[in-house]
């Protein structure tokens, strides 16, 4: 994605409007730009889910995601500029910075935002069992 003109990218737009992404924010994580800095980057480490997708796109800086294979190993994914990822709800994932210590990444969500974080263990969701049995159905 042009993430240089994502205010008016026809790929973005298109997305937003295919998958029904009707809001959206833009967060800068770096220390000077992030109230509760360190208190904010050990929460988005600690492992845990969403009963939602969390999408991102990744609009300048860097950083990494660390999701869960289906066998419970961390697979680290890069995301740099222009990189847009979708977890879907469900997946026990964290996020850290790389050494230059600097994102600003969109927030894109269907319907009104939650923010809410469930640290791990949270199995018993149904966001958690649904995206279990997705897994299972895909090894077969």
């Amino acid at each position: 994605l042009d993430a240089d003109n994502y205010e008016t990218d026809p790929c973005l737009k298109e997305i937003r409007r295919a998958e029904n992404y009707s809001w959206m924010d833009i967060v800068t994580i770096h220390k000077d730009k992030l109230p509760n800095y360190e208190e904010k980057i050990k929460t988005f480490y600690e492992e845990h889910l969403h009963l939602d997708d969390e999408i991102r796109y990744i609009l300048e800086g860097s950083g990494y995601f660390d999701v869960r294979d289906k066998d419970d190993k961390w697979i680290r994914i890069y995301m740099e500029k222009g990189d847009m990822i979708t977890l879907p709800a469900g997946i026990y994932h964290r996020f850290t910075l790389d050494e230059n210590n600097y994102v600003k990444a969109m927030r894109l969500f269907v319907g009104e935002p939650v923010w809410t974080a469930y640290n791990r263990p949270a199995d018993d969701f149904p966001a958690r069992k649904q995206y279990m049995k997705f897994l299972a159905e895909e090894a077969h």
